[in-house]
């Protein structure tokens, strides 16, 4: 190892001078030379502290240019994104396959081209051919997107650098992307993490809305490393059921906007049609009430959405092993609900098998829909149907209360809008609509008594 050599540092003006001597030669001073601790070869060469380029700092409240959102064309996937795309963003979309993700941002490229806007489309898992015939059938054949089937991210960019900046890019997908200057197949970790920063770095240093399509695990998250999440602005889930029609469209991270949206699609033989009314996807739609039926009134950020539960109840011979079978719920949430009605209503289930089901394919998460849910028990336990145009909304505790849920008065509003004539649920619910009859319920013993006697 080499050995070190000595710096003598000047106390006055700061000058480093390799050999002692009593008068600074910068700033003339006698005697200020100090010699400075030794550093080693290592530490020398790792040395951070000097040598780079100063960073401009600004003050937190320097008026500035707020960025002007670009819309897609596509109402509902504006919602998601909170007002359109931002110049210089990094999205990062993810689902199943399958599920209509290529094709919604084909319709988006697509209609954002057709104003006079730049329009990149690099396809990494399809030929150009098969892009062109999924654009012919959904009547995008005249779009002016710029489109090519490429995986060498070094040849993306040489080429974007030869041509005019575009005000879009979508990349199909992160995982068939490849860097030549890292070791690995593509959708390794460092292959996707090196290729999505220098995707990042080239969008925000030209202002280009950069979308990236990610696979997803059988688990639902996104594959590659959890880092990609991180350093991308916008991370959305392309969610649904294959075997329906309806496609929600959520942001689960979002630099610009809030994370509480969400836009709602069809899929329809032109492709995804944007749905202005989610409720009607989830409702029967039949005009006479059934037994085991409730209307539960969920909201996803500011949108309410109407949804149906089902619950049918099946006695069984004495000494069979009762079933619970649950979709769109969570089966713990239903065994503690039916333990509140059992212990605080005296209902039993012990001998029936019970089976919930959300209709539409919708899933439930919210506390709120407690009461619904126990609502349609009830009235499958007791072979009576609900009031007719009724919507139950309410967290149920262990102790049979009903509390209190947010935005009550907003989903109400909206059950009424739909045609809806009688609420139930808490008793402190404010900005109730006029027009819906709302009937406050204390105990979930109430809930029984008001089910039961109705005719």
């Amino acid at each position: 190892m080499a050995k070190p050599k000595k710096r003598y540092v000047c106390q006055a003006c700061g000058s480093v001078s390799h050999r002692w001597q009593g008068q600074c030669a910068d700033c003339a001073e006698w005697n200020t030379l100090v010699e400075d601790a030794p550093a080693t070869v290592f530490s020398m060469k790792h040395d951070l502290s000097s040598g780079g380029r100063a960073v401009e700092f600004v003050d937190l409240d320097k008026p500035g240019a707020l960025p002007t959102r670009q819309p897609t064309g596509l109402a509902e996937f504006d919602r998601a994104l909170g007002g359109g795309l931002v110049p210089g963003s990094a999205i990062l979309l993810g689902g199943d396959p399958g599920i209509g993700k290529s094709t919604l941002l084909l319709q988006a490229a697509a209609r954002i081209a057709r104003e006079g806007h730049g329009v990149v489309y690099v396809s990494g898992e399809e030929a150009s051919a098969q892009v062109r015939m999924r654009a012919a059938r959904l009547g995008l054949s005249d779009a002016p997107v710029k489109l090519a089937a490429a995986t060498g991210v070094r040849d993306i960019l040489t080429t974007l650098g030869t041509m005019e900046t575009p005000k879009l890019m979508v990349i199909d997908s992160i995982q068939t992307m490849h860097s030549d200057t890292i070791e690995g197949a593509p959708g390794t970790v460092s292959q996707v993490r090196g290729c999505a920063f220098e995707l990042i770095r080239y969008a925000k240093e030209n202002g280009v809305a950069l979308v990236l399509v990610g696979h997803v695990t059988k688990d639902g998250n996104i594959a590659g490393p959890r880092v990609l999440e991180h350093m991308v602005d916008v991370v959305m889930s392309f969610e649904g059921e294959r075997s329906h029609q309806y496609r929600i469209l959520r942001a689960l991270k979002n630099r610009f906007g809030a994370v509480d949206e969400i836009g709602v699609f069809s899929m329809a033989s032109e492709g995804l049609e944007e749905v202005d009314n989610p409720s009607m996807l989830f409702l029967s739609g039949r005009d006479e009430p059934m037994a085991g039926s409730a209307v539960y009134p969920a909201i996803e950020g500011t949108r309410p959405v109407l949804v149906e539960i089902q619950a049918l109840i099946v006695r069984l011979q004495s000494g069979a092993t009762p079933r619970r079978a649950v979709v769109g719920w969570d089966s713990g949430r239903l065994a503690m609900l039916l333990a509140v009605l059992e212990s605080r209503c005296g209902l039993n289930f012990s001998s029936a098998e019970v089976y919930l089901n959300v209709a539409g394919g919708y899933r439930l998460s919210d506390p709120a829909a407690d009461l619904a849910v126990a609502a349609a028990l009830v009235s499958a336990m007791a072979d009576r149907p609900l009031p007719a145009r009724s919507v139950w909304l309410g967290e149920v505790s262990l102790a049979g209360e009903i509390r209190p849920v947010a935005h009550g008065g907003l989903r109400l509003r909206e059950a009424a809008k739909l045609g809806f004539e009688a609420g139930f649920g808490p008793s402190d619910v404010k900005g109730a609509s006029s027009a819906l009859r709302y009937e406050g319920l204390g105990q979930l013993a109430n809930l029984v008594d008001r089910v039961i006697g109705t005719s």
